[in-house]
């Protein structure tokens, strides 16, 4: 389980049976669920349009119906994975509903955003499965008469209406599937690029101070991740310059690793996306085993602003230890 910060693609929440709490953009007074009520394309115009959008965190309630279902359907023990806790009180939330949870429930702040986020979701999830690998080819669809859901962990189950004849293999315990979000988000690192700080000052997602440094002089700042926090990492003179030390960055991070997994996060830009994430792959081919092109959660591109362009480098996903 996680937030819409995550920001992961549709198709890899079906495929893992990942299930999200949605955050919320209020727009016009309006409280609207993230992928439910709002799509990025939806906040892009109200941006725009200079409408005033702020966000709110998933109620301890919500969280506690999350859980309440996610039991009622059949799940022992839920990982919930959330967003960093010095940016949001939504892993706050998580945490109060797990004490009075009818399952354990083992939440994670992983100190991340966006794909830090999401890349420990996606591994902790195929652990949860049994290490299935993350480019595994989709399973085959159960046999007619056959019944299947998805646990809170993100497994797949079959259920055929003969008797079962062998027992399947146990799934690991919900603290090793914690500690393995944890671990790739710690190692995960994420660099954004924005065209104004003042999203994230006005949110107080940046200090006045380190946004009114990062635009002195009219430099371009690059933003990261680290320690939880989002703080100013480099200033370069142009965008362009902006987003090749982007890119220099990257590379340089997966060369260290030697293999490792990359997203490419933008805000109602595709081409952009799609040509970042290009060059990547013509210039790590040998290094990177898949470049997501993902674009931000609404709650995201609310405190980002227009023109984000977001880059998440995290360790190929490692064999389950035995």
């Amino acid at each position: 389980m996680t937030d819409s910060t995550a920001s992961l693609p549709a198709r890899e929440l079906e495929r893992w049976g990942i299930v999200v709490v949605p955050l919320e953009v209020v727009l016009g007074g309006e409280r609207l669920h993230e992928g439910r009520d709002l799509d990025p394309a939806a906040l892009t115009a109200a941006l725009g349009a200079g409408q005033r959008v702020t966000t709110s965190q998933p109620s301890p309630a919500a969280f506690a119906d999350a859980y309440a279902r996610a039991a009622a359907g059949g799940a022992r023990e839920i990982v919930s994975v959330h967003l960093s806790g010095d940016l949001s009180g939504t892993v706050r939330g998580a945490q109060l509903a797990a004490l009075a949870a009818p399952l354990p429930v083992h939440v994670v702040d992983s100190r991340s955003v966006a794909m830090g986020l999401g890349f420990a979701v996606l591994s902790a999830a195929r652990l949860a499965r049994g290490g299935v690998p993350l480019d595994a080819p989709e399973p085959a669809p159960p046999a007619a008469g056959t019944r299947t859901w998805h646990s809170a962990l993100g497994r797949r189950r079959d259920r055929a209406p003969a008797p079962v004849v062998a027992e399947p293999a146990p799934l690991p315990h919900g603290a090793a599937v914690a500690e393995r979000a944890r671990q790739v988000a710690a190692d995960a690192h994420a660099w954004f690029l924005v065209d104004s700080l003042d999203h994230l000052r006005r949110g107080g997602r940046l200090s006045a101070t380190a946004a009114a440094l990062g635009t002195v002089l009219g430099l371009r700042p690059i933003l990261a991740m680290r320690a939880g926090r989002i703080e100013v990492a480099e200033k370069v003179r142009t965008r362009r310059a902006a987003r090749e030390r982007l890119e220099a960055l990257v590379v340089a991070d997966v060369q260290r690793r030697g293999r490792a997994r990359v997203a490419v996060h933008h805000l109602g830009q595709p081409e952009l996306g799609a040509e970042v994430a290009d060059s990547l792959r013509s210039r790590l081919a040998e290094n990177v085993c898949a470049v997501e092109v993902c674009e931000v959660s609404a709650v995201l591109g609310a405190h980002a602003g227009p023109g984000v362009l977001a880059l998440v480098v995290a360790d190929a996903d490692a064999p389950p230890a035995v």
